[in-house]
């Protein structure tokens, strides 16, 4: 085996390693990169939910940043939890100085259980500076309308492709026009569980759907931190934007289909499961 592509995980701690920065190194191990890690936050979570979050100090998530980036050559960044609005701000100064390639941006805004993950400076800062300073960002449905400035309907989890379709296409050309170079809108919480990619060069818009299927599980904990980061393991080997996240959402998929059962509540999926070669 050669050297290994260097995949940055900006996120934050999750105790029972279903997601952030634990689930991030097992899924870039499972892809044949290597993961450096900072973490923004600690939280106190287990498969139940999350009880308690506390921001680490934007002084020590400057240092670790640029450390890390004076040291070893970064070949993707992939951007989670944040936190804080101040944390933000540092990792969106960070982005401007070191210019790092392919950057992944999972918009975490609250956790499953409905606990916030960032306040609302950090939102703004999101929506301000990082969606233009990323490559592509990773929202499900309804952090895209958050971003967006959209409310959601409760409709959408219940009507079909065709009826969703125009609404989510709408949303990919709010984040564009925020800045956004590129999004995927994943549909896990969709009937049909497809997810939707658009990419915006010099005003022409690309899109292209992902069909999916739902899978009855209850180890789904982090699904949006594994895709992320196996679509930031895909840029770093090379692969266009579309087949990285083709190969995220088979990641995905496989790995909730292949889990075994962690704790009481959502467990995790089988983030070690790894692709074969005609995956």
């Amino acid at each position: 085996m050669g050297v290994l592509p260097v995949v940055l995980s900006i996120a934050g701690y999750d105790p029972s390693s279903g997601a952030g920065i634990t689930a991030d190194i097992k899924t870039a191990a499972a892809l044949d990169c290597y993961a450096v890690t900072c973490i923004t936050a600690l939280t106190v979570q287990s498969t139940q939910g999350v009880f308690g979050v506390e921001a680490v100090r934007p002084e020590l998530v400057r240092e670790t940043l640029f450390r890390l980036a004076e040291d070893v050559k970064i070949a993707t960044v992939r951007i989670g939890m944040l936190g804080s609005g101040e944390i933000a701000a540092v990792v969106a100064d960070f982005l401007k100085q070191f210019e790092p390639p392919n950057v992944v941006l999972d918009p975490v805004l609250r956790s499953t259980s409905g606990t916030a993950l960032i306040d609302g400076p950090g939102l703004e800062v999101i929506r301000s500076r990082l969606l233009g300073l990323c490559d592509v960002a990773t929202p499900n449905v309804e952090e895209a309308a958050e971003l967006a400035g959209v409310t959601p309907e409760a409709s959408w989890g219940s009507e079909s492709w065709e009826a969703v379709l125009p609404k989510i296409r709408e949303l990919a050309r709010r984040l564009h026009a925020m800045g956004s170079k590129a999004v995927v809108i994943t549909g896990g919480h969709l009937p049909e569980a497809n997810d939707y990619l658009s990419s915006s060069t010099d005003g022409n818009v690309f899109e292209q759907v992902f069909p999916g299927a739902r899978l009855e599980s209850t180890a789904t904990h982090g699904t949006g931190c594994a895709f992320a980061t196996a679509l930031a393991c895909g840029l770093a080997q090379g692969r266009g934007l579309p087949e990285a996240v083709g190969l995220a959402k088979n990641f995905v998929r496989k790995a909730i289909a292949g889990a075994y059962p962690v704790g009481a509540g959502r467990g995790p999926m089988n983030h070690l499961l790894r692709l074969s070669t005609k995956d």
